[in-house]
């Protein structure tokens, strides 16, 4: 199964970067437009992406350096809720922090659009993280699920 793999450095501190990634408010600040999050081990991991139903739970919640949830798609036969693992490292350095996205076991078929869409939501979790507004978010994926 291929992985994808990038990182971003977000002019801000791993404890306001890791509230993003953990609080409600802050997850649909930058990615999806519904999200149920409960941010511990074994808690629930709900955010619809673009009409995509991301179901999962959270596997590692270690303030404010890691986050790791599963992840897949409601109703997808080829990426179920769970199937693959999301892992946020957080790093500070001296401008805030690097985030490095880890996204594995993901089905061939599914890795070119996911990579798409990983850079285009950590960009829009750069802008949120440092205050700035992201606005409405208009993005779909490049390959619709057959």
């Amino acid at each position: 199964m291929p992985e994808f793999r990038t990182s971003i450095d977000i002019d801000a501190t791993p404890e306001t970067v890791f509230a993003y990634l953990v609080t409600t408010d802050g997850m649909l600040s930058w990615m999806g437009d519904r999200a149920v999050l409960d941010a511990r081990p074994d808690g629930l991991f709900e955010v619809d992406i673009a009409g995509y139903p991301i179901r999962g739970q959270y596997l590692e919640v270690e303030p404010p350096h890691r986050v790791t949830v599963s992840w897949g798609i409601a109703g997808s036969d080829d990426l179920p809720p769970g199937c693959s693992r999301v892992t946020f490292a957080l790093t500070a350095i001296a401008s805030g922090t690097r985030v490095e996205v880890l996204h594995t076991d993901l089905p061939k078929q599914r890795a070119a659009g996911h990579a798409v869409g990983w850079r285009h939501f950590l960009d829009r979790l750069a802008r949120a993280a440092t205050g700035h507004p992201t606005g409405i978010d208009s993005w779909t994926p490049p390959h619709a699920e057959p």
